[in-house]
């Protein structure tokens, strides 16, 4: 990073006082230092979300958890994170960026201590809504702070590089888990994927107070308390039922508080329209913003395919094709590998295409797509790990070119003063897209194989799922036309 990367906004972003004068040469070095610090805290937060999945088995085996509670350990922090992402993103604009992510940092590293020391079901699920809270004041600052804190092509720079960890964390997070859970370290059998979080975060905290800048909002209003608790309560009466409703085929109640959820979030808008020149949670004029909102839905778009494409392959690769783990695991490294290329090139183009690279990254995934669809069907269960390379390879190579840069676009125009709150909201879009597409997963894939483990079944169902990932592709890719044709300067 270059010495200008944190004098971007001087008027609201402070270094701290044993920082080295802007032309000193160590400023490069506490740029890259800060960037790394916000990598790892957005790493944490992806990796919790899914490193968890492969070490159920052993969690319920020696936690004695039943059903729900298996689920319910994954459930209860999604839940937390998508509730409190708007509100910790405001948080950040009023009281300082720096300042409530590391109060984030705290609060989930303390909480995975606990949940590494947790004796039984009801602790480790309490530790675990815990570590969403920190999570719900960590994340929103990453977004935040690398828009106002570099500008030119290091912002471009820092925005491909957080797409690098965005994919990488979410291909590696079950891989992790598996291994540390198998290597079973000083006997501690899973509790590794928790505890590995308290040295990391350590690291974030004590840096991170050194070398991230502080920034805030011009204004430090208060915090519409009422927003935020219609707010949350519309997306809990919207996700719990689609968390919950396969599991209890879709009874009657879930659809009641869908349209509940529905009606709250009506009255959320309408409240925050009344309170745009009284510090609202939301500005309601980032939305109307073409760039933001086509930005915003794209992402949504990114979190459903997520949500879709990843359960259900997983399924496939184990029930379909009757793969081991271990060489499931191995399918989702080689996609990594393709998504870290793809997120490669999109840092080292610095924003130079503008909205043409993340749209050939779509199309290079809707192709790839295509051709490990007919791949599947001409081969059905003779597939092998060599054969389907290519395919997903280059699938993971066209999503590695997609997250960076619409995260850099979509934000690139959102004033100083709304940075927190706009990245709340980008960063919910993402969440609330995976809760979509795992319950479209009942729809397109669980209805056709009544949870069998009949692998004609399994990769007839999948075949279908890649139609509806297609189409989500699509329609994401049009989105994107949204964006601008080459990377614009950030607002002022």
């Amino acid at each position: 990073m270059s010495s200008s990367a944190l004098g971007n906004e001087p008027q609201h972003t402070t270094l701290p006082p044993s920082h080295p004068a802007p032309h000193h040469p160590r400023t490069a070095l506490a740029a890259r230092i800060a960037l790394v610090m916000l990598l790892v805290a957005e790493l944490m937060d992806i990796l919790d979300q899914s490193v968890v999945l492969t070490a159920l088995p052993a969690i319920q085996s020696s936690t004695g958890a039943g059903p729900a509670g298996v689920q319910w350990l994954t459930a209860g922090y999604s839940l937390m994170v998508t509730v409190g992402l708007i509100t910790g993103g405001r948080l950040g604009d009023i009281h300082g960026r720096r300042k409530i992510l590391l109060i984030g940092t705290v609060v989930f590293t303390t909480a995975s201590l606990l949940c590494g020391l947790a004796n039984g079901p009801r602790v480790l699920i309490g530790a675990r809504v815990l570590q969403g809270v920190g999570v719900t004041l960590m994340i929103p600052q990453v977004l935040a702070t690398l828009h106002v804190t570099f500008d030119g092509q290091n912002r471009s720079r820092a925005f491909g590089l957080y797409g690098a960890v965005l994919s990488l964390a979410n291909v590696l997070g079950p891989v992790l888990g598996g291994l540390l859970t198998e290597a079973d370290l000083f006997g501690l059998s899973w509790r590794p994927i928790f505890l590995i979080n308290v040295p990391v975060g350590l690291a974030v905290i004590l840096l991170g107070r050194r070398f991230i800048p502080e920034s805030s909002a011009k204004k430090a209003d208060r915090l519409d308390l009422t927003g935020m608790a219609l707010s949350a309560l519309a997306i809990v009466l919207i996700l719990f039922p689609l968390t919950e409703g396969h599991a209890h085929q879709w009874p009657l109640w879930c659809f009641a508080m869908l349209g509940a959820g529905l009606l709250v979030l009506g009255l959320f808008l309408r409240h925050q329209q009344r309170k745009q020149n009284h510090a609202p949670l939301i500005a309601l004029s980032l939305i109307r913003g073409k760039q933001f909102s086509g930005g915003l839905a794209a992402q949504l778009m990114l979190g459903l395919l997520c949500g879709l494409f990843f359960l259900t392959w997983t399924l496939y690769l184990q029930r379909g094709l009757g793969m081991s783990p271990f060489h499931a695991a191995v399918a989702f490294v080689l996609l990594a590998v393709g998504e870290l290329a793809g997120a490669t090139l999109a840092a080292k183009s610095a924003g130079c295409f503008g909205r043409h690279l993340p749209q050939t990254g779509a199309l290079i995934a809707l192709a790839s797509m295509a051709a490990y669809g007919l791949q599947i069907s001409s081969r059905q269960a003779d597939m092998t790990l060599l054969a389907m390379t290519a395919p997903v390879v280059l699938i993971g190579f066209g999503l590695g070119m997609v997250g960076g840069p619409l995260a850099d676009m979509s934000l690139a125009r959102v004033p100083h003063h709304n940075a927190g709150s706009a990245s709340g909201l980008f960063n919910t879009a993402m969440h609330l897209g995976i809760a979509l597409g795992t319950a479209l997963t009942a729809l397109v894939f669980f209805a056709a194989t009544g949870g069998s483990p009949d692998g004609a079944l399994n990769r007839d169902a999948f075949t279908s799922v890649l139609w509806w990932v297609g189409a989500t592709l699509a329609l994401m890719w049009a989105l994107m036309f949204c964006l601008p044709k080459q990377a614009g300067s950030q607002a002022d």
